[in-house]
């Protein structure tokens, strides 16, 4: 994360807060408070982690770039991933076929396994330099039956801005990498790169509380269900579908989708 001195944050806080109660206008007046404080909350947060984005750079360059790398060493539990993602698509309908962007792809296991069967042409955006090169190689086998890999964005979330308009949109565990602000700021951005009737689609742990769990080795946090919810709506997006992923080990974070759409 770039340096900001205590003003700067503040200001920028200030900022978020007015963004914030703005576009909570049309949402239940209890939902509203509770996104007002979660703005607020994150502020002495973010003036503590500024280091925050480069020490997770820093444990991402030391992870393979292969399949098990990406989930942590849990490997086997990327078909029923797929499995539960597909089943998720096809219950929301997506109109579009056309143009899919994958955040966050790492080597672009989604992007193959979900999206290229799915859209005729799938962008990605993935920081990681080694990563987004096996991801080029990953996604462009001759087997692939419907689609392609178009772009990718070799860039952090935080700094990347949609310039297309996307049919789908696609995040997956890789937003407990953004501090609050830049989350916020990043669902705004992709509110802006939907295509008329796209979907964004967020999957992703969820802690079993009501606290947020940081995680120091990546430099990650895990959110509540709830987060998400008044982040997103904070964010001007309305919740039309959210599911469970089913038949992961007993022992991980539940992981949940959100299909979301402007309001």
């Amino acid at each position: 994360m770039e340096s900001e001195n205590c003003q700067d944050l503040v200001d920028k806080m200030n900022s978020c807060e007015d963004e914030c109660i703005k576009e909570t206008s049309n949402i239940p007046q209890e939902s509203a408070a509770k996104a007002v404080d979660v703005v607020n909350a994150v502020a002495e947060s973010n003036v503590q982690e500024p280091k925050f984005y480069g020490k997770a750079q820093k444990y991402w360059s030391e992870v393979p770039a292969t399949v098990n790398g990406m989930l942590g060493g849990l490997g086997y539990i990327s078909a029923i991933d797929i499995q539960g993602s597909n089943t998720f698509l096809r219950e929301i309908r997506v109109p579009g076929k056309k143009l899919a962007l994958d955040c966050g792809a790492g080597i672009g296991r989604v992007s193959r396994n979900l999206l290229i069967p799915r859209f005729h042409c799938v962008d990605i955006v993935e920081q990681d330099p080694a990563f987004a090169n096996k991801a080029r190689e990953y996604c462009t086998t001759e087997s692939q039956p419907v689609g392609s890999l178009g772009e990718i964005y070799n860039v952090g979330l935080q700094k990347f801005t949609p310039t297309k308009k996307y049919d789908l949109i696609w995040s997956q565990w890789v937003l407990g990498h953004l501090t609050e602000l830049d989350l916020v700021d990043f669902f705004r951005r992709v509110r802006q790169g939907l295509a008329p009737g796209g979907f964004f689609v967020i999957k992703e742990n969820v802690t079993k509380s009501k606290e947020i769990i940081d995680d120091d080795e990546d430099s990650s946090v895990t959110r509540p269900l709830e987060h998400y919810d008044i982040l997103l709506k904070t964010a001007g997006f309305r919740i039309v579908r959210k599911v469970r992923q089913q038949n992961f080990p007993k022992d991980l974070y539940p992981v949940y989708m959100i299909a979301c759409k402007p309001l």
